[in-house]
């Protein structure tokens, strides 16, 4: 691959169509605590009637926002694999995504699969590019798959010449964002916002009137570890003119107490090596923290890569910062809405 520096398309079967998805827009002036809507290829639009709860489940990296419901089939309901889901909970708009997956049991109970646009992301094609932004190369991904897109906003970071065979979308936008982090320290959050492929900093999604402690869980898990992404020495390297340069950025004071935790990549194009190798001793160099908590109050605007704060008592230290949302999972039944959270330390 090292010779290839550009792409040709030399042929295409099928008929040429537009790729574009449509965004539904559904109001309703009639609001009850949580709607659900599905409408199938031929435009008809149904509330179904549900067997129990609705399970909205989002993820930090890697993973759609997924939508689970179990339908009870009655006359009326039509609807199969690709029909658009729309789910709001008091007229806030939550989810927007298509079905994925249908199973039936003998009771004609049909348990619904549904994922939002990022699941698109999981297919696979070859980029090369020079010079982008990752806020760049996610439009330009958005527009080749015809995927919606929100807000996207400036990463700021340019990438290097970048060779991708063959690789998923989501890990090539996902490469993009960590480059950018470990070369700006600023984290960005890529998500599906009700339909819309979003990325922002994740210092524009703290929600700052939400406080969470043990008084709005039921119970929480708060784990410190050395052994997750932890490093307090840099190694970087780049081969240039038959020469292995060497470029390293450590804390002798962690690493006495520590022990020597050593991370070592090679340089990519374009990378500032003093500078990279002394925001990644920034990101890495402390201990990384984590804290589950099942059975919390449940709030829509709580989903991965936002940041809450949070306030317990842990015995032996008190727990009183903000944390960044790395998985969520909202559980909404008739008569309650609570979520389990695993947040991470910023």
């Amino acid at each position: 691959m090292s010779d290839i520096n550009s792409i040709a398309v030399k042929s295409v079967s099928g008929t040429t169509a537009s790729i574009k998805r449509e965004h539904l827009t559904i109001n309703n002036k009639t609001v009850s605590s949580f709607e659900l809507y599905i409408r199938n290829h031929e435009g008809q639009i149904f509330q179904p009637i549900l067997k129990d709860s609705i399970k909205w489940e989002t993820s930090r990296k890697d993973s759609p926002g997924k939508l689970t419901f179990t339908v009870i089939k009655d006359d009326i309901i039509s609807f199969n694999e690709g029909s658009i889901v729309i789910f709001k909970f008091n007229g806030v708009d939550v989810f927007y995504g298509y079905v994925f997956e249908k199973t039936r049991d003998k009771n004609h109970h049909i348990k619904v699969l549904a994922y939002d646009q990022i699941r698109y992301l999981k297919n696979k094609h070859t980029y090369i590019y020079k010079g982008k932004t990752a806020n760049e190369l996610v439009a330009m991904i958005a527009e080749d798959f015809g995927l919606n897109v929100g807000e996207l906003s400036d990463t700021g970071f340019k990438l290097g010449l970048r060779i991708e065979d063959n690789n998923s979308l989501i890990d090539i936008i996902q490469f993009a964002i960590s480059e950018t982090c470990l070369n700006t320290g600023q984290l960005f959050t890529l998500y599906d916002n009700f339909g819309k492929i979003t990325l922002k900093n994740t210092k524009d999604l703290v929600i700052n009137d939400l406080l969470i402690n043990a008084d709005s869980t039921q119970n929480f898990d708060y784990k410190t570890t050395l052994d997750n992404n932890v490093y307090n020495k840099i190694v970087l390297y780049a081969d240039e003119d038959k020469q292995r340069s060497f470029y390293v950025s450590q804390d002798t004071e962690n690493i006495s107490r520590w022990g020597v935790l050593q991370l070592t990549e090679k340089l990519n194009s374009g990378d500032n090596p003093t500078n990279k190798a002394n925001t990644m001793l920034s990101y890495f160099n402390k201990l990384a923290r984590s804290l589950t908590l099942r059975n919390v109050f449940g709030d829509v605007r709580v989903r991965a890569g936002t940041s809450v704060y949070c306030q317990f008592d842990l015995g032996d230290i008190i727990l009183n910062k903000l944390m960044l949302v790395d998985t969520a999972t909202h559980n909404f039944a008739n008569q309650a809405y609570f979520m389990d959270l695993v947040l991470i330390g910023l």
